[in-house]
């Protein structure tokens, strides 16, 4: 399995037309525009895929669309988390795993449960998962920060849990799990902007963000990070910072899907609470767009 989740992987966008109903020829050509330039795995029902705001008969659709649309050609990871264990336990159990490859299970929200209750959360769903499943720990959205400790007991404890999505922004934590996990335990991560220098660090790849929009150029600067050529890692990650900091300077995915729309991939419409980001910031994304293709970084 870690050869299969290594590398890029994308969170792929909800694209919606403008009466709010799922634009699902959008989403074909946005999963024939990651795959074909590279990408090693997709995830959908993702915070990018604005999963929160989807009806279950929606989400069904949704995947069902994405595995017969991929068919078998790159791994398929599937969101499946919530703040309410039963639940996730209850989801687990009767939809139908053909298809994907693993579970993603963000920690829970807005109840910000204690280690103990991270811990015995996690252990309910990984009991009753009949796929591996990834933690995904990202504190800026649940207020709730998974330590290193309680993930190295997880991972430890259960062989059915074999990496972490972190988003915490926390270099220190990030590396001190990468330092005491088990052998074959993912390091994925969670920020565009530290992927370089987390994969430096000894990570295996990242859920992006950015390569909705920029495939090609951010799995060809995981990869050469990947196999250690650095020179060229840091050149395209630097070209890249600012689009990707553009990206979340008015909430996410608010910044992808202008940039999306710019790029003719998808229509920039979302659902509320998420908005369109202000004029400013579509601007400055326009501008980085141009100033990325002036230096032959294309989409």
């Amino acid at each position: 399995m870690k050869h299969f989740l290594t590398g890029t992987g994308v969170a792929l966008v909800t694209p919606f037309h403008k009466h709010g109903t799922i634009d699902f020829g959008s989403l074909e050509k946005l999963i024939e525009h990651t795959i074909t330039n590279g990408v090693d795995y997709l995830v959908v029902l993702g915070t990018t895929g604005e999963a929160a705001t989807l009806s279950k008969d929606e989400k069904f659709a949704l995947v069902q669309y994405v595995k017969d649309q991929i068919s078998g050609r790159v791994p398929l990871v599937l969101g499946m988390g919530g703040y309410n264990t039963q639940e996730v336990v209850n989801n687990l159990q009767v939809f139908d795993p053909e298809g994907i490859d693993a579970i993603l299970s963000v920690t829970p929200y807005y109840n910000k449960p204690t280690q103990r209750g991270l811990y015995l959360h996690y252990k309910h769903i990984t009991s009753a998962s009949p796929l591996p499943v990834i933690l995904y720990n990202v504190p800026g959205r649940t207020s709730v920060n998974l330590k290193p400790e309680t993930t190295l007991d997880l991972a430890r404890d259960f062989e059915n849990i074999i990496g972490i999505k972190e988003a915490s922004g926390n270099l220190g934590q990030i590396m001190e799990i990468i330092r005491c996990r088990p052998e074959n335990f993912l390091v994925i991560s969670g920020d565009d902007a530290l992927t370089m220098p987390l994969i430096a660090a000894g990570a295996d790849g990242v859920i992006s963000v950015v390569a909705n929009a920029y495939p090609k150029a951010f799995s060809n600067m995981v990869k050469a990070g990947l196999e250690g050529n650095f020179a060229e890692a840091r050149k395209l990650h630097y070209a890249l910072l600012p689009f990707i900091d553009a990206l979340f300077a008015d909430g996410s995915p608010g910044g992808i899907k202008a940039a999306l729309e710019q790029m003719k991939i998808v229509q920039n419409n979302l659902r509320l609470p998420v908005v369109k980001v202000n004029k400013q910031v579509q601007n400055q994304i326009t501008s980085l767009i141009n100033e990325l293709k002036e230096k032959g970084i294309e989409a």
